[in-house]
């Protein structure tokens, strides 16, 4: 197995570890009543991610990619500092961080660690790591193909959440009504 493919599984493993960490998070959201917002575009974003994961491999196995030391450890350097800030994210948030849109009624927004610099700041890490992670071993057809994915994708996604934190959590009919 080549040390590509190993980083290429740890993030998949990091991955299967985040949706381990939602669940918990979404059933602790629900029980203070929760509402989703953007429930539609949410199986769009884990096969969009999904196939990431899986074009890094095919592509740099099934093109003959080559690593490039200087690019391929500076790209490395950025998937490690995503995965940081990623981390930063989900341990500031605490048991409001999810992969989906839930918002709990009365909570006031967040404004420490990462989230004293930006509104979004896990969305920084997913870009980051989208463009990365496939460059680290020249899959550039992988690393255009999910960025011009993943941009109108996290445009849905980033209204949808601006959106859910500035109005707060309606009721859940008027919630499923009002975000696809």
């Amino acid at each position: 197995m080549s040390p590509y493919t190993v980083l290429v599984l740890l993030v998949a493993a990091e991955r299967l570890a985040e949706l381990a960490v939602a669940r918990r998070n979404a059933a602790w959201s629900r029980r203070r009543g929760a509402v989703e917002y953007g429930r539609g575009h949410y199986p769009v974003m884990v096969a969009l991610h999904t196939a990431l994961l899986a074009g890094c491999l095919i592509e740099v196995h099934g093109a003959g990619r080559p690593f490039r030391p200087g690019f391929g450890w500076t790209m490395t350097g950025l998937v490690v500092a995503a995965q940081a800030l990623r981390w930063w994210c989900i341990t500031t948030l605490g048991p409001r961080w999810n992969t989906r849109v839930l918002v709990v009624p009365g909570l006031p927004l967040v404004t420490s660690g990462p989230y004293r610099l930006m509104r979004h700041p896990n969305y920084l890490a997913v870009v980051v790591e989208g463009a990365a992670l496939p460059l680290v071993h020249g899959a550039w057809v992988t690393a255009v193909c999910f960025t011009a994915a993943n941009l109108p994708l996290l445009a849905v996604r980033l209204r949808c959440e601006n959106a859910a934190l500035d109005a707060g959590a309606p009721p859940p009919a008027a919630a499923a009504a009002a975000v696809p």
